[in-house]
């Protein structure tokens, strides 16, 4: 297995595989409440089959290479992850996103595991076109996106309907030649 650095605070970005459900459990359970705010997956994942049917579901993806995921380890703790949720390398589209428990929030750690694996996106699979759908009422996710240097495309208004209410959500994208220019001008 391979680990990717996130900077000088021990933090790692590591591929999350089924057999490492137990793990992906019990993180979920740490996080579940804070997680779901706007998120979806702890509804999903709630026992082990799940936890193990969910990583199974992205192996597959990795397969295909339409999609990874990837853990976000801080003092050798499982304390979040990033995704592309999609990937379609033939079209050069794909949609990223992340979640985080409580206990890692403020660190940094989701910005710098983001911007790993939309730079493998871009620079290592072609991607063309990163996008970030998040909830218009995701501050910490909207933020993430604006320091990955994303531009707002627009907002889906109420096109998400979650726990018994629908919500806006908002479109975010970067392009290869901005990624780019961003990553020479940092």
């Amino acid at each position: 297995m391979y680990a990717k650095s996130l900077g000088d605070d021990g933090a790692e970005l590591r591929p999350l595989e089924p057999w490492q459900a137990g793990e992906f459990l019990a993180h979920m359970d740490r996080g579940r409440e804070f997680i779901g705010q706007h998120n979806g997956l702890p509804d999903v994942v709630t026992d082990l089959e799940s936890s193990r049917a969910f990583l199974r579901a992205y192996a597959e993806r990795a397969a295909a290479d339409t999609g990874r995921i990837h853990g976000i380890w801080a003092d050798g703790r499982l304390v979040g992850a990033v995704i592309l949720r999609t990937m379609d390398v033939g079209q050069g589209v794909a949609e990223a996103g992340c979640w985080l428990e409580p206990s890692a929030v403020g660190r940094g750690l989701v910005t710098r595991a983001a911007r790993a694996i939309v730079d493998w996106a871009i620079e290592e699979r072609g991607i063309h076109r990163v996008e970030w759908v998040v909830s218009s009422d995701n501050g910490p996710s909207i933020a993430v996106a604006r320091r990955l240097g994303m531009t707002r495309d627009g907002v889906l208004r109420e096109s998400h309907p979650f726990r018994g209410r629908r919500h806006d959500e908002e479109v975010w994208s970067v392009l290869a030649p901005e990624w780019r220019a961003g990553e020479e001008a940092s």
